[in-house]
């Protein structure tokens, strides 16, 4: 399952701006050939001319990952300008936060529409290609707000995001037999524009549980790229996350206790 990023064809979406930017750059930068997408198309060229600059691999297209449509046509664009795709990182997401009871419906839906369903969406555009040639790897983007229950005051994303990872989980356990590799990045704090993605309502309360680290896009970026060729599933970007995860597993009521009262 191991990629070659020599002549791997990587195809990142919203890749435009912060972390899939700095992916795409990584990828690029380690001889993948690379396919960026963004909603918004100007994002999207910009990073693909910059890549081009630095003497890489790369063609920017405009994808809405809520729309079948826009993710079918970057499989054919990708097919039509390289013949093939290798990796695949479905990495756009939006956040809605406040409290719980007055983020409405709607809200949740576009977030569940964008993080969890245009997961969807591109993996069935382009698990057909990797399995039929038997090797890949897919990179999902979670979040560790998808591995712990502090995201009380974006419970929308949250969620989206604790979908993500028991998807990817039970994704690799599916794929990697079939000789596709599957990653899934669960990032803590990232100094990126993020905020240009997030709708808030009411007042959102201040945040409690674990104070992970803050890091830029590079370092993210390198650990994603790190990860897919180690053929690692979780990817995180502090080393706190996985010790964490075992207090949370080792007595899951104290540790929901100790989150609800601010002493986690």
């Amino acid at each position: 399952m191991a990629v070659e990023l020599e002549t791997a064809v990587v195809v990142i979406t919203a890749a435009g701006s912060g972390i899939g930017r700095a992916c795409a750059e990584e990828f690029a930068r380690r001889g993948g050939r690379v396919v960026v997408t963004d909603l918004d198309e100007g994002r999207a060229l910009a990073v693909a001319d910059g890549i081009r600059a630095s003497g890489g691999t790369a063609v920017g297209l405009r994808a809405d990952v809520t729309r079948a449509d826009d993710v079918a046509a970057v499989r054919a664009a990708t097919l039509a300008h390289f013949g093939r795709v290798d990796v695949v990182m479905s990495n756009a997401g939006i956040l809605a936060v406040g409290p719980v009871e007055a983020i409405p419906v709607e809200a949740w839906e576009r977030v569940f529409d964008v993080n969890v369903f245009g997961t969807v969406r591109v993996l069935g555009a382009f698990l057909p290609d990797l399995l039929a040639q038997g090797s890949g790897h897919v990179v999902t983007t979670g979040s560790t707000a998808g591995l712990f229950p502090y995201g009380f005051d974006r419970l929308p994303y949250t969620a989206s995001k604790h979908a993500v990872v028991g998807l990817s989980e039970s994704l690799a356990v599916a794929l990697r037999p079939r000789g596709v590799g599957v990653s899934c990045f669960c990032p803590a704090g990232v100094a990126t524009n993020i905020l240009e993605q997030v709708t808030a309502y009411g007042t959102v309360a201040p945040p409690r549980g674990p104070a992970f680290a803050v890091v830029d896009a590079d370092t993210a970026a390198r650990a994603v790229v790190d990860g897919v060729v180690a053929d690692r599933f979780l990817i995180v970007t502090d080393a706190a996350v996985p010790v964490e995860l075992a207090t949370r597993g080792a007595d899951l009521e104290a540790y929901l206790a100790a989150i609800a009262t601010g002493s986690g």
